[in-house]
């Protein structure tokens, strides 16, 4: 499986004008690819005014996606503030190049910047697949909580990809990459963290620093920091496989649930 990473800085609250941007970004990319990841909010940078940015579900943005995946032929997925009845959402979106869709609500809001008073916790994970890879979407803050992202159910690997969309502050960039490589190796598979460059309407410095991790928690793809990168990477799943029959820790895993 091939993936794409868009590590990029991001216009403050202004869809129209980070929109265009993504258009000319995905013109960009030549080769073939099986998923597109673009960074968290990125249609408005990290936002805590969703009164102002946020939009309907299955409006603009999410059309925008359906569209764009169907001319790269490939699924694209990022996230972005939606408003739902009378709640507000930092929603990643999984479009489809056949139209169908998903969506993952984040389930960890950080709260140092007031996001959990902003925005709605979501409930459910997202597994999803593309060919034989079963891919679980994440969304930044989640990074932090690997009872969230626990691969292992019933001594067996439930997911083969672990995807963070990002809006990381440089200041924080150490644990980025750290907790990536932990959740790589804690769940015996590949990881991607996308994040953003660029600085945002709070003045916070963002290096990008997107990492893309293999099982062993090496890392096989790391974009240069405070640069666009447009980076595509093929992904072995005999590899993966091998790795886990040769080191099987999920069967030593304890099982729990979550509450």
């Amino acid at each position: 499986m091939k993936v794409t990473i868009i590590q990029t800085n991001l216009f403050w609250e202004d869809r129209e004008k980070n929109l265009a941007h993504f258009d000319t970004l995905l013109n960009k990319i030549a080769e073939p690819t099986d998923l597109i990841l673009l960074p968290e909010m990125f249609t408005t940078g990290f936002s805590m005014n969703p009164a102002k940015v946020a939009e309907q579900h299955k409006t603009v943005t999410y059309n925008w996606l359906l569209k764009k995946a169907k001319e790269k032929n490939a699924v694209i997925a990022g996230s972005v503030a939606i408003k739902e009845g009378n709640n507000y959402f930092n929603r990643l979106h999984w479009a489809e190049p056949n139209g169908n869709s998903s969506f993952y609500d984040k389930r960890h809001l950080f709260r140092m910047a007031s996001e959990d008073e902003k925005y709605t916790a979501g409930k459910e994970k997202l597994i999803k697949q593309i060919g034989n890879w079963k891919i679980m979407p994440l969304v930044c803050y989640d990074l932090r909580f690997p009872v969230w992202s626990r691969n292992f159910k019933d001594q067996k690997p439930q997911y083969d990809v672990l995807v963070y969309v990002a809006n990381w502050p440089e200041v924080r960039v150490y644990p980025w990459k750290q907790l990536l490589i932990a959740r790589a190796i804690e769940n015996q598979c590949y990881v991607i963290g996308l994040n953003r460059i660029g600085k945002d309407g709070n003045d916070y410095n963002y290096s990008g620093e997107s990492l893309i991790i293999n099982p062993r928690g090496e890392m096989i793809n790391q974009p240069k920091a405070n640069e666009e990168s447009i980076e595509t990477i093929a992904l072995d799943k005999d590899y993966l496989e091998d790795f886990r029959k040769l080191f099987p820790v999920g069967l030593d895993a304890d099982d729990f649930e979550l509450k």
